[in-house]
């Protein structure tokens, strides 16, 4: 996502349904991009939603432009007009284009936005402060994603949305806006669970004193945080996009109609917690591996791989980029795939056009050692029953 595809939606929305939505520039990043803010409905009761804070972070973007979507095409239909009646929701699609430009968290004063609320050195957060307080909404709704090693507790599944209705001090203590962000939390959890079992996640509630989610509940808007996570399948992009859709659209309903005021706390409290780095892309289990001295040992090797960009012919390309993240014994870890290793020897994949079947010599010993860090590229062999010929039997390989 970049800062370019948000102007033309916007444009195209504007131009399309006029009388709908609104818009306007409410301020600029520091290199000079525009921030937009959209907003649609007549209801008294203001919304606010803003994503892509931290500019790697794209997905809850193309999702609000699919509820901009959603309401444009439906906008009769009894149930968005409630939503229209009922509410005012405001967005801000992009909090950090020049992040966005070069697919990394901060921007480019090199800061983390959601860690400037108080100091306020960034014009991005002094834009979203200031149309919080002109706005005074009663709801936010801060949309990130998260690091792809994030698993559910216990059970080690990947945690495809966490949700969290963040504390307002340090004593995390209710008040009505925050019982209220635990109840929108509980009724994006009842929508989003029959989709994905088992692959909700809760953050912990400390108080971040620097994060604006936080701060926005000090300063009187309770908000709702809901971080997109790792999907198994190379569909991702559209996967998360559907259930950003429905945990907003749900919510949204459920604010306007009322059902959010009767909705079950302990739904929200009883989710459980995540954990940050549980999860690995891939396991190959029980393989011999050469450290950097001494013989061969057998243990696991974990893979860690998350969506990036990567230029390719002047073209931004997305690619998965992965890179050995643990190895030694991995059977605490959630992995999407497993591979059994037993009797297979694991070195890294040497320059050239291997292919599985191909049988080779086990290379010298110094290019044979295996560390976390290094790229995710790997081969599994086989002793072929010739002497010193070993058969590829497997080739690992993630972009760098």
């Amino acid at each position: 996502m970049r800062h370019g595809q948000v102007e033309a939606w916007v444009r195209r929305l504007l131009e399309k349904a006029p009388g709908l939505f609104q818009g306007e520039v409410v301020g600029h990043s520091v290199e000079g991009r525009a921030l937009h803010h959209v907003w649609f409905g007549s209801g008294p009761r203001h919304v606010l939603l803003w994503s892509q804070m931290h500019g790697d972070e794209p997905t809850a973007t193309t999702a609000l432009f699919e509820l901009f979507e959603y309401i444009r095409c439906y906008r009769e239909h009894p149930r968005v007009e409630a939503l229209r009646s009922e509410l005012t929701v405001h967005a801000l699609p992009m909090l950090n284009p020049d992040g966005a430009e070069r697919f990394q968290r901060v921007n480019a004063q090199g800061i983390d936005i959601n860690r400037d609320a108080l100091r306020l050195q960034t014009p991005e957060g002094r834009t979203l402060k200031a149309l919080r307080d002109r706005l005074q909404p009663c709801l936010g709704f801060n949309l990130h994603n998260q690091d792809w090693r994030t698993a559910v507790e216990k059970t080690r599944k990947p945690a495809s949305i966490s949700l969290l209705a963040p504390a307002f001090d340090e004593a995390r203590s209710d008040n009505a806006g925050r019982v209220l962000a635990k109840k929108v939390c509980a009724v994006i959890r009842d929508a989003l669970e029959p989709l994905i079992p088992g692959q909700i996640g809760r953050y912990s509630d400390a108080f971040e004193v620097r994060a604006f989610g936080d701060n926005i509940g000090r300063w009187g808007t309770p908000t709702v945080l809901i971080e997109t996570g790792p999907w198994p399948t190379a569909d991702h992009d559209e996967a998360q996009r559907r259930l950003n859709f429905v945990a907003l659209v749900s919510a949204l309903e459920a604010v306007a109609s009322g059902k959010a005021e009767e909705a079950d706390v302990g739904r929200y409290e009883s989710i459980p917690l995540n954990e940050s780095k549980g999860l690995l892309r891939l396991v190959v289990k029980g393989a011999q591996v050469f450290g950097e001295a001494g013989d061969a040992f057998t243990a696991d090797l974990g893979v860690a791989a998350s969506p990036a960009v990567r230029e390719r012919a002047g073209q931004a390309v997305a690619v998965m980029a992965g890179e050995i993240a643990e190895l030694g014994d991995l059977r605490v870890f959630g992995a999407f795939e497993t591979v059994e290793a037993e009797g297979l020897t694991a070195v890294p994949l040497p320059p050239g056009a291997l292919k599985e079947g191909d049988t080779v010599p086990l290379p010298p010993r110094k290019d044979c050692t295996v560390r976390v860090g290094h790229p995710a590229e790997l081969m599994l062999l086989r002793p072929d029953g010739r002497p010193e010929m070993w058969r590829v039997e497997r080739i690992i390989r993630f972009d760098r």
